[in-house]
């Protein structure tokens, strides 16, 4: 087994070379089989852009011709002995069981623009959304980063991206494991080893494969969470808009609200996903300020139609609290734990509202009873006097049964240069009421540290988590989403898939 990948889940997951064309006419019910010539050492390859231009098809005759009809047969490649498992469909879709009606769903790949605008928040609501609509729903990231660790239903020790945790536990998905969950991890050195030549393209691309066929194969419809914008993974030659090609999903693309910055960052990802020939679901706007919610809607649905023919299947408007860090963001950020207050780490603080107290004690406490309940307070570890009082006034409103006391202190100070005294030490670590946390920092950089923070979603904040689900799920059209999916509809983004051979010469 490869190290970054979790363990295989068939051994027969090595692609042949020499590959099956599978070959459905739209207007009949008949397939053939035609055995795929081998591949000639001058032939040209032919790019997945190039394949959409001139999709190539084999006539009645068994004649190869070229053509841009919708109506004319598909090819698409898969797996030598797999056609049962592996089906194969005129628009290029693969993998999926019948729903009803005839209809096939293909997978859904979420990507985003570029980091830190909401690709898994989007992807929980549209997870919900998807659990209420079909009976089984599968998820899996391709590949991920951040691991964690769990273990499988087989009991063995498994490194998961930890967005793959947060949707399995969630969402209860006990109908698959772990191991199909998170196929390929890329953890440090995993770049240098890929070009190295330790890691191969094709060692990727099994596992990817073989995890979707076991999601698939319990699953009425598949959501694929990408890694960032649709190309990161280029590097080790798997990126998002490549791995969407592979397995025959239609993409998601989600940006941050606006106008004409927005467009254009869709448009390079947009570019990608043409390229490697991967049909545009639609698009997700969120984090839309709220007095321009109305204008970024109706301009981004006509500006959508207009250039891509893609609908706008969301306009999320800001929900700041979302990103509200909690405690226990801060515990990560800065490596460390609460004093005190444990019981409190998920508690969320506006970090735009941070009070840096330099001032006299008096002032502090007229401060702490007219500033709102829960606020974030920073102080240096050589004021002794105001954590004192800090945590006098937290005492004060529990035996007067006031508003209730949910501000938190970061104590700041570089432990080289200060040390909080054994006495005042003693007395936060004997509080049983409000949180506090020394950092070993100056009070300068944990005020930028935290303004530049970004919180992820995990499975321990579970009310962040239901928030943001409660929040997205209604501005997401499903029936929009589930039509575009479907492998019926073949009247937008020519839905042919590229081969294992085609994408290993790009």
């Amino acid at each position: 087994m490869m190290i970054g990948t979790t363990r295989r889940i068939s051994n027969n997951s090595s692609l042949s070379r020499n590959r099956t064309i599978m070959i459905r006419l739209l207007n009949t019910s008949r397939t053939v089989s035609v055995r795929r010539p081998e591949r000639s050492s001058h032939a040209a390859a032919t790019l997945p852009h190039q394949k959409s231009q001139a999709m190539a098809a084999f006539g009645t005759d068994g004649s190869t011709t070229t053509t841009n009809d919708a109506t004319a047969p598909r090819l698409t490649w898969s797996r030598d002995g797999e056609q049962k498992t592996w089906k194969t469909f005129p628009d290029g879709s693969r993998f999926w069981k019948d729903i009803g009606g005839g209809h096939h769903q293909r997978p859904i790949f979420v990507a985003a623009t570029r980091q830190h605008v909401g690709k898994t928040t989007t992807s929980l609501a549209i997870m919900s959304g998807l659990q209420k609509r079909f009976e089984k729903v599968g998820f899996i990231k391709p590949v991920g980063q951040q691991h964690v660790e769990v273990k499988s239903g087989t009991g063995d020790t498994l490194r998961v991206d930890k967005d793959v945790c947060l949707v399995k536990e969630h969402f209860h998905l006990d109908h698959i494991d772990y191991d199909a969950m998170s196929p390929v991890i890329i953890p440090s050195g995993y770049t240098k080893r890929y070009v190295d030549g330790e890691i191969t393209i094709s060692s990727q691309v099994d596992d990817i494969l073989a995890a979707m066929e076991h999601v698939t194969q319990r699953s009425n419809v598949v959501l694929c969470e990408g890694t960032g914008h649709c190309a990161v993974g280029s590097i080790v030659g798997i990126n998002n808009a490549k791995i969407a090609s592979l397995i025959g999903a239609d993409m998601v693309l989600v940006a941050n609200g606006g106008l004409g910055s927005a467009f254009d960052e869709l448009e390079l990802n947009r570019i990608l996903c043409q390229h490697y020939n991967v049909r545009i679901a639609g698009v997700i706007i969120n984090k839309v300020r709220p007095d321009k919610y109305e204008q970024t809607k109706h301009y981004m649905r006509k500006a959508m139609m207009q250039s891509w023919g893609v609908p706008l299947l969301g306009c999320v408007p800001d929900k700041s609290f979302l990103g509200f860090c909690a405690l226990a963001d801060m515990e990560n950020l800065f490596k460390t734990t609460l004093l005190c207050g444990q019981e409190h780490r998920f508690r969320h603080y506006n970090t735009n509202d941070i009070n840096v107290v330099t001032t006299s004690l008096t002032r502090f406490l007229e401060n702490l009873r007219q500033k709102p309940g829960r606020t974030l307070y920073i102080c240096h570890v050589t004021r002794d006097d105001l954590i004192v009082g800090f945590l006098g006034e937290y005492q004060r409103r529990r035996e007067k049964t006031e508003e209730p006391f949910e501000a938190a202190l970061v104590i700041c100070g570089r432990k080289d240069k200060y040390q909080v005294s054994h006495e005042v030490l003693d007395m936060i670590k004997a509080s049983s009421g409000p949180p506090v946390m020394m950092v070993d920092h100056s009070s300068h950089d944990v005020t930028k540290a935290i303004h530049g923070y970004t919180p992820k979603l995990n499975i321990h904040d579970a009310h962040r988590v239901d928030a943001a689900i409660q929040h997205y799920e209604p501005y997401i059209d499903f029936n929009e989403l589930a039509r575009r999916t479907r492998s019926s509809n073949s009247s937008f983004n020519d839905p042919s898939t590229i081969s294992l051979d085609d994408l290993r010469m790009l």
